[in-house]
């Protein structure tokens, strides 16, 4: 993938630069047991130290979080999905350094989310609740449900504010506090036999028991895994650089190239 400066990256490169736009220096990676040679050498040109942790078994989203717990210790962190992209609008700030600017200021767990249509919501998380600061896009978490139904979000995550038949949905991004570590390995003692650990359920938890925010991201994330993902994003990143105008050019020339081969699209 080619970034915004025009630099061929690997996605995890990628992702590790939005980690160390917002100051971070210590970066661990979630992997698969054997699989660190595949990895190492997409972080070769970032500027973090990189540590790989192995997820000794695959027993979902909340188990390979808890697999980092000895790395983030007792202070807070920022926790990214491996699939997902971001762009900022912000001319100012990266989407992480909003996320963890908020995070700071009030000393909670802080979830980026993005008002996605419900049609979409069987991709995403969702979180629903009230408004906490119309100034900053925040908003009290009071529910969380793993990729609802449109009948399940209605019913539950319905958020006043948000426009008829969008919701906050996940935007991959997460600002955690320890506890919620605690929380996992609660939740991971009471799992059935081949139950998996999810992170939204421990979220759920973390919201009735104190304050827990979501933050309106001023940007954009790209799941790189759902039809075109990785064409959409990789055209997002190119398209928000300095190389803007040459994409677009040859974006132009594609499309009319298209058009004159197949004249119907005229």
């Amino acid at each position: 993938m080619v970034d915004s400066l025009g630099r061929n990256r690997k996605v995890l490169g990628l992702l590790v630069d939005e980690a160390t736009s917002a100051g971070i220096e210590d970066v661990a990676v979630v992997i698969r047991p054997g699989t660190e040679a595949l990895f190492r050498d997409a972080v070769e040109e970032v500027s973090a130290e990189v540590t790989f942790i192995e997820q000794t078994e695959p027993k979902g989203y909340g188990h390979a979080v808890l697999a980092a717990e000895t790395f983030t210790g007792e202070a807070p962190f920022l926790l990214m999905v491996s699939d997902h992209i971001y762009v900022s609008d912000s001319q100012e700030a990266s989407c992480a350094r909003q996320l963890i600017e908020v995070a700071e200021q009030e000393e909670c767990h802080v979830s980026a989310v993005q008002p996605t249509h419900e049609g979409r919501l069987g991709a995403f998380g969702a979180v629903g609740g009230t408004l906490f600061d119309g100034s900053r896009e925040l908003y009290q978490v009071g529910a969380v449900l793993e990729k609802p139904t449109p009948t399940e979000a209605e019913q539950v995550i319905m958020t006043p504010g948000i426009r008829h038949g969008y919701y906050l949905a996940f935007f991959g991004m997460h600002v955690l506090r320890s506890s919620i570590m605690t929380l996992l390995k609660e939740r991971e003692a009471r799992l059935a036999e081949g139950e998996m650990l999810d992170l939204s359920g421990a979220l759920d938890e973390a919201a009735s028991r104190g304050r827990y925010l979501a933050k309106v991201m001023q940007g954009r994330r790209y799941d790189l895994d759902c039809r075109h993902g990785l064409l959409i994003g990789q055209l997002a990143v190119s398209l928000s650089g300095c190389y803007r105008e040459e994409v677009l050019t040859a974006i132009t020339e594609l499309l009319a190239k298209g058009a004159l081969r197949n004249p119907e699209l005229l």
